[in-house]
């Protein structure tokens, strides 16, 4: 076992930190640092005000491919990918960093974030173990979230082929289609 660095658990309590202030479940925060689920628990209570949601985490792929999340996430992944790229951040780092841009986009935008921290995470997660990836839009040469096995040479994205009711749900977070 490596021995405790004071560093490294500070680094570890400003990433949790982060994490809660975004809405992190706990299990993200118990996957992405090295601090004992008991210091976890009081942390999370004394950032967030309250004790973290219970349940399992989202485990399917499906969510993401559906119309509107697809948009979403796949805007998250292109800014996740770009920083990935272009910084030396560690992934968790990369996560939050490309989630606060996605998260001022979709201020800036007037539009309700759909994407949570915490599948935004797992969509990560879910690329990096090649059960999803990023595909060209055919048509707008744009990059989306779509299964490894997409025919890349004719994929058409959602937004340039929408489905017959896009946009009826604008309250909702819908995209305003004119």
């Amino acid at each position: 076992m490596a021995a405790k660095s004071i560093l490294n658990e500070s680094r570890d309590i400003d990433r949790a930190i982060s994490l809660i202030q975004l809405g992190a479940r706990l299990q993200v925060l118990e996957y992405e640092t090295g601090l004992s689920y008991e210091r976890l628990l009081r942390l999370y209570k004394e950032v967030a005000g309250r004790s973290p949601s219970k349940g399992q985490l989202p485990f399917s792929t499906d969510w993401f491919l559906t119309w509107q999340p697809n948009i979403h996430a796949s805007l998250f992944l292109n800014i996740h990918e770009y920083l990935s790229k272009t910084s030396e951040l560690e992934e968790i780092d990369a996560v939050i960093r490309a989630f606060r841009l996605y998260s001022d986009q979709m201020q800036a935008s007037g539009v309700e974030p759909l994407l949570s921290v915490t599948r935004a995470w797992r969509l990560v997660k879910f690329v990096d173990n090649g059960m999803l990836t990023l595909t060209t839009c055919s048509c707008c040469g744009g990059h989306f979230v779509t299964e490894p096995y997409e025919n890349a040479k004719n994929f058409v994205c959602g937004l340039c082929a929408p489905p017959a009711r896009a946009g009826k749900g604008a309250a909702r977070g819908g995209l305003r289609l004119h």
